[in-house]
């Protein structure tokens, strides 16, 4: 059987769970827009938060990567498969 590489999905949604103050679990329901530098060192993803956030829905949480514990996949979206382009020309 062959193994489905995971990656995360810019528009679809997710629930990470993070490292929080006092070591607790922090958990960020929303919607992945992207990746963000944080550091030379460090990167973080980039979660817009939906209503279960309350006042900070639609704002954007970074969450770096070292603290995440774990990702739920509420909603996958469906991506479309690239023709990919030769890496080689004849002429």
């Amino acid at each position: 059987m062959k193994e489905k590489i995971m990656e995360l999905i810019p528009g679809s949604k997710y629930l990470i769970y993070s490292i929080g103050p006092d070591k607790e679990a922090i958990e960020t329901k929303g919607t992945f827009v992207g990746y963000a530098y944080i550091s030379k060192d460090e990167g973080g993803i980039c979660i817009k938060m939906d209503s279960s956030h309350g006042e900070r829905e639609g704002m954007t949480r970074i969450i770096p990567t070292s603290m995440i514990l774990a990702i739920d996949i509420l909603k996958e979206k469906k991506v479309k498969k690239k023709e990919e382009e030769p890496s080689h020309y004849f002429g």
